[in-house]
């Protein structure tokens, strides 16, 4: 392919340190006159997500060469949900999607290069890759960091939250401690469940940006060192045919990648991260269009948390592309993808390949078929997996995953438990001071409030508890993991740092939510029953005279994007 014009040479002749540094870097003349190609990655020691990372980027590399290109490395690593459980890091976490977004956009302004390659693993990392790739609209691809091996008798990192409950109330031994820790993550790549890592792997792929199959492909399998070759190997074409990002995330793609999203469960923080890309290419994804999508869509991952199987075995029984073949019905198939085919012809020679039942083995290694993973549609028995919920408490909407969500708990009235804060909240539920059938209500974690910390530590509480599991709800303005399990509704909007309703509710105050009716509402006053109007009148008064909560002093990074993050229901940048 080197009949291709490098973009920066223009530039090169206007200055010509612009070669010496690069030769000084370790490249040579012939490299510095060649298509340049970014290679972008979070790799570093973080977490299990990022450590590899410089095996596939070499892959790469390694790709782009064989076309005739040079690649260079440059790093932003991420964070992760996990190591910042607990204490003041999880409020950072959601802006570092903004801080990646903004280190990649400078790497790759700084050279004209002539395309991008990304990778990553997980949850805020693979958005802000994605929010990149728009933003610089180059030639571009993502390529997935796959998925971990999964623990003794297919368990997950998960099992953090019953282990971390017993331990604060001395009811684990030493011994059954450290085997946790020695197990719960075996191996690199993502977290074995379909929390948002996992998720937006498949989202990136069900977009059209990363190559078929590729997403959540085990970590330390030949394949993924493959799929990487092949992604240096693409990029080279994609500049020769100047397809852009803006080319393939396109209202139609975005579409596909909420079905897909609906079909298998995935986290609901999809629900921020999927608006946030679409914005950085003019696209307005409207709440209600997930709710539209959920309605219809039959749901057929049966994956941990919101099902049985770990996404491993959701790789072998075909992954994203199985599931695009039997919702084919449901998807626009003439989507352009970084194989610069349609999607319609990606699946023909995905089956053509023989994918699907070249690693169908691998699944029956486990006992397992591919329709227990991957149930057939004829045979689904839920439509979607996450629903927008609006009412006086939610005026801009709300989300519920009630894929996790017992049958028993898709509606429910309870007494308002209020918090300001998710530690408070947690430390009631793991002292025992909530009651069953309460909704505790979790405020100023917003994205404005505090950064729109993951509730996980709450949740997690609440379900490991014989007392509580089933019959107590969580409502915040903050977010969840992608694990999260029970009755949890999430980014209620406006937030309370934006003087919406939730500021103004109090303990005692009656909530009634409805997921099948899409309803959130403030029923009651300090265990009373009111009429829309008398709670309206209530909210007004409470407002006058207590006003909101001011934030504490902030600075830095933390400071800018606490004052210009948008709601939740938009996506929650800036």
């Amino acid at each position: 392919m080197n009949n291709i014009q490098q973009k920066s040479s223009s530039e090169r002749l206007l200055w010509a340190q612009f070669d010496t540094l690069q030769l000084g870097s370790g490249w040579d003349e012939k490299d510095i006159s060649k298509p340049q190609i970014l290679i972008e990655d979070v790799y570093g020691d973080s977490h299990p997500g990022s450590t590899h990372l410089d095996k596939l980027t070499e892959q790469a590399k390694y790709g782009v060469i064989e076309e005739g290109g040079f690649a260079a490395h440059f790093h932003t690593t991420d964070v992760c949900d996990g190591c910042a459980q607990g204490h003041n890091g999880m409020n950072v976490v959601l802006a570092s999607r903004e801080a990646i977004c903004d280190m990649v956009e400078i790497h790759g302004t700084v050279v004209p290069w002539d395309g991008i390659i990304l990778t990553s693993s997980c949850d805020k990392s693979v958005p802000a890759h994605l929010k990149a790739a728009a933003r610089l609209d180059i030639p571009a691809i993502f390529i997935p960091g796959g998925s971990m091996r999964p623990g003794p008798y297919m368990t997950t990192s998960l099992g953090t939250g019953d282990i971390s409950l017993r331990q604060r109330k001395g009811e684990i031994s030493d011994g059954e401690l450290r085997d946790y820790k020695l197990t719960g993550c075996p191996s690199e790549g993502a977290c074995s469940f379909l929390g948002t890592a996992s998720t937006m792997q498949c989202v990136a792929e069900a977009l059209g940006m990363a190559l078929p199959g590729s997403a959540l492909v085990p970590a330390t399998m030949r394949d993924i060192l493959t799929f990487s070759r092949n992604s240096g190997r693409k990029i080279m074409e994609l500049v020769k045919n100047n397809i852009t990002p803006s080319k393939i995330m396109t209202e139609e793609a975005f579409a596909n990648a909420i079905i897909i999203h609906s079909a298998i469960g995935g986290s609901t923080n999809a629900t921020i991260h999927l608006p946030s890309i679409a914005r950085e290419l003019g696209i307005y994804l409207k709440p209600e269009l997930f709710d539209e999508i959920n309605h219809k869509i039959p749901h057929i991952g049966n994956i941990n948390p919101s099902g049985e199987h770990i996404t491993e075995s959701f790789w072998f029984a075909g992954g994203i592309p199985m599931v695009q073949l039997l919702l084919k019905d449901y998807l626009n198939l003439d989507v352009l993808t970084v194989t610069g085919k349609t999607l319609g012809e990606n699946l023909e020679d995905i089956q053509k390949d023989n994918f699907f039942e070249r690693n169908l083995g691998y699944l029956h290694n486990y006992g397992l078929k591919r329709e227990q993973v991957i149930i057939p549609v004829e045979k689904a028995t839920e439509t979607g997996s996450i629903a927008i919920l609006k009412g006086n408490l939610a005026p801009d909407g709300a989300v519920v995953k009630y894929s996790a969500c017992a049958e028993n708990m898709r509606v429910h009235k309870g007494i308002a438990r209020v918090y300001n804060s998710e530690e408070e909240a947690y430390n009631a539920v793991v002292e025992g001071d909530i009651n069953p059938g309460e909704i505790i209500v979790i405020r100023y974690e917003g994205p404005r409030g505090s950064g729109m910390p993951e509730m996980l530590m709450t949740t997690e509480a609440i379900v490991c508890d014989k007392r509580l599991n089933g019959t107590v709800s969580l409502v915040t303005d903050g977010r969840f993991s992608g694990a999260t399990r029970g009755a949890a509704i999430g980014h209620v909007s406006p937030e309370a740092a934006s003087g919406g309703p939730i500021a103004f509710i109090e303990t005692g105050d009656i909530i009634e939510y409805n997921i099948e009716k899409r309803t959130l509402d403030i029923v009651g006053i300090q265990g009373k029953e009111a009429t829309c109007s008398e709670v309206e009148q209530e909210l007004a008064k409470r407002k006058q005279s207590n006003g909101i909560l001011s934030r504490p002093e902030r600075k830095g990074m933390f400071k800018r994007y606490t004052d210009m993050a948008l709601s939740a229901m938009e996506g929650a940048g800036y």
